[in-house]
């Protein structure tokens, strides 16, 4: 049964659907108008994924012309390799240009698959298939796709837009602990840039959300895609607004190579949350109560909210992240509980300054 759907707009022309279901009963349905039936077909998937819904995805497939490729999950198999394994399936079984893949798992594989999809044969439709709370409300929405390079995240990559998200929110039923956290990292975020109201929402609605209660889920997972829609809309090439998606992520990203990538995406955008909200307390744009509430709604959804790092090697780190502009890091700051704003003027002090407000001392 269909429990909502959204249309995403690129540069003001409809261009794919995001269905919410709860099952893959309507799976079908949806490929079908993307003239499936007359496509070879990738299902592209890791080894956590694979084992829990592959056969159920195959099984709505049944009768189509149906390949499976399949890695090691993990985002240390997040690089070029794994997608060069991608384009030895798909050229072996003589895939083309009108052929299609289906990215089933979470964002390491959405990206990946995304990517391959991107340059096989300069370009082949692909549709997002998400099983993590990560993927469902951040990274299979807005087309961006793409792999790590040499421990930098994300550094090579696609704006390449999917002809469809398709998300069962039963999934999340059988998501670890760790992987949930790891989403309402994005979905706290999406509150703070764009949705004050929704921001609250998440704490009065917590011991629900935590719960699995069906139709909190799927509520969460609506509003933030929704505000996800609306900012990618807007910029789908993060010239602008789309920019503010990436609150919390710079220190973040590197709190996550310091790591070693230890700490999951959401853990450590987190983190990088709350070193953020140092920096807007010192330029009066929030208070010491917001940062005591952000700390503890994160504690709440089980976030760490300190971690030992080297200082020293993550503020390196800020340096080579890809949001830099002309010598310049471009960052998301808070003017209020839901408004963000792009800050050019964060002063390498005021970094260190956040950064050790966010260091475990042992």
């Amino acid at each position: 049964m269909y429990i909502d759907r959204l249309e995403v707009n690129f540069e003001n022309k409809p261009c794919y659907d995001i269905v919410i279901s709860d099952d893959f009963s309507n799976l079908r349905d949806e490929l079908v108008k993307l003239d499936i039936e007359k496509k070879k077909i990738c299902i592209v998937s890791d080894t956590n994924v694979a084992h829990l819904y592959l056969d159920d995805v195959k099984k709505e497939l049944e009768g189509l012309n149906v390949f499976v490729h399949i890695f090691d999950a993990g985002e240390r198999n997040k690089h070029l390799g794994t997608v060069s394994e991608i384009y030895d399936t798909l050229i072996y079984n003589k895939f083309d240009r009108k052929d299609i893949l289906l990215a089933l798992g979470g964002g390491v594989v959405g990206d990946i698959c995304g990517f391959a999809a991107a340059t096989y044969l300069r370009g082949i439709d692909f549709v997002q298939i998400p099983t993590t709370l990560l993927s469902q409300v951040d990274s299979s929405i807005g087309g961006k796709t793409g792999v790590d390079f040499k421990h930098y995240k994300n550094m090579v990559g696609a704006f390449y837009m999917p002809k469809l998200v398709y998300v069962n929110i039963n999934t999340l039923n059988t998501l670890p602990g760790i992987e949930f956290t790891s989403g309402m990292g994005e979905v706290i975020k999406h509150g703070l840039i764009f949705d004050k109201d929704y921001y609250y929402w998440l704490f009065d609605n917590s011991e629900k959300i935590l719960a699995g209660e069906p139709k909190a889920l799927a509520h969460m997972v609506l509003v933030s895609q929704k505000i996800k829609k609306q900012v990618v809309e807007n910029d789908p090439y993060e010239k602008g607004q789309r920019a503010i998606l990436n609150f919390g992520h710079t220190l973040g990203h590197a709190i996550e190579r310091e790591k070693e990538f230890v700490l999951s995406h959401g853990q450590c955008v987190g983190l990088g949350m709350l070193a953020a909200f140092d920096i807007c307390i010192k330029k009066n744009k929030l208070t010491e109560g917001d940062r005591d509430f952000l700390k503890q709604l994160m504690e709440v959804y089980s976030f760490d909210t300190d971690t030992n790092m080297g200082v020293e090697k993550v503020f390196e780190a800020t340096f080579n992240d890809k949001k830099m502009e002309a010598g310049k890091i471009k960052f998301i700051l808070l003017d209020g509980i839901g408004k963000a704003f792009i800050d050019r003027e964060v002063s390498k002090i005021d970094m260190l300054e956040a950064l050790n407000s966010i260091c475990k001392r042992v």
